[in-house]
């Protein structure tokens, strides 16, 4: 796949399963943070404000979600079902999307954000 210009090209290079899946996701972003910024970052979705909230990702069998290494550490248990690394967890195309945590932990990283700033400032 060439590089998209926009989240909305990279949604349209996936097939409507995917889009699907990677529209609830972006949903939830937008729920959470109505302000967050929408760009490309290393090749896929990226939402930021007040610092990055979380990049997400279509793949084969699963959407990639990377809400950075200290919330997969805080919901290890929560995630623990699904495939994850240090700083991601992959949640299958086959199941239904756990917006729910996804929401939570774009929660965690709005109160992390915030916190970095208040902390930068005293």
């Amino acid at each position: 796949m060439l590089k998209p210009k926009d989240v909305k090209d990279y949604f349209l290079s996936y097939p409507e399963a995917t889009q699907h899946a990677m529209n609830q996701v972006k949903a939830v972003i937008y729920k959470v943070v109505p302000e967050a910024e929408e760009s490309i970052s290393y090749g896929i979705p990226t939402y930021k404000y007040r610092g990055l909230l979380a990049h997400f990702g279509g793949y084969d069998k699963h959407i990639g979600f990377y809400p950075g290494a200290k919330a997969i550490e805080v919901f290890k248990d929560e995630i623990s079902g699904y495939k994850n690394a240090k700083g991601s967890v992959q949640f299958p195309l086959d199941q239904p999307m756990p917006l729910d945590l996804i929401e939570r932990m774009v929660r965690f990283r709005l109160e992390e954000n915030t916190a970095n700033i208040k902390a930068k400032k005293e």
